[in-house]
């Protein structure tokens, strides 16, 4: 993923603030000899405090194998994304088709080193670490080995620890444009309003207070 200076995380805390709102991405995987890799979308519950990934998946997905023999993935995760018209970035002065449109979207993509477990106890554990993420009211029965309801179901998954060895992060809102021009675009944002438009805006209006003084 190309990262110009202009759209890289103005932090580590811009990043997993939006990460934290975003747990269902892609698990990519390099594929067998002379396969394609396998993308697999899943649901995760990100850990900052010990830069891990906790998930699961069915133990007859084919991508176990694929995982065994190469165990460096990428999670990949895409979202606030929306088409910019080439008439909103036309430069002043210019007819509107002569702007040229873009695609504006955050994504964040952690390099990481799998851990497949097939202990019963870790993957109770596992998973408890996942509910506690996804239903956080605790309205869920706890999950032990070989105990109804969950523990007969245990054997038919494996789970996953995804050990977070480095992270791309992308904001790709317009930051190289003047700066009359990204707010502009935030208005035009605010009067389209469909699909992702109000998110979108809100990641510009938010990058352009964080660098008041650039491109003005």
């Amino acid at each position: 993923m190309l990262i110009h200076p202009w759209d890289a995380a103005l932090g580590d805390d811009e990043w997993q603030h939006w990460l934290g709102a975003h747990d269902f991405g892609q698990l990519a995987v390099n594929g067998l000899d002379g396969e394609p890799p396998f993308v697999q979308p899943l649901h995760f519950a990100y850990d900052p405090e010990r830069a891990e990934v906790v998930t699961h998946l069915a133990r007859p997905n084919p991508i176990w194998a694929a995982l065994e023999a190469a165990p460096r993935v990428t999670l990949s995760v895409v979202d606030d994304y929306v088409f910019i018209p080439g008439p909103w970035h036309a430069p002043d002065g210019a007819p509107p088709e002569h702007g040229t449109p873009t695609s504006f979207y955050a994504a964040v993509q952690l390099l990481c080193v799998a851990h497949i477990v097939d202990d019963a106890q870790l993957k109770a554990e596992l998973l408890h670490r996942q509910l506690a993420h996804f239903q956080p009211d605790g309205d869920y029965a706890e999950v032990a080995p070989g105990q109804p309801p969950f523990g007969r179901m245990l054997p038919g998954i494996r789970g996953l620890r995804l050990e977070v060895a480095d992270v791309r992060a992308k904001f790709k809102y317009g930051g190289n444009k003047p700066r009359a021009m990204q707010q502009r675009v935030t208005g035009l944002l605010a009067r389209r309003a469909t699909g992702h438009d109000a998110a979108a805006r809100e990641h510009q209006l938010r990058r352009l207070a964080a660098a008041p003084e650039a491109r003005s």
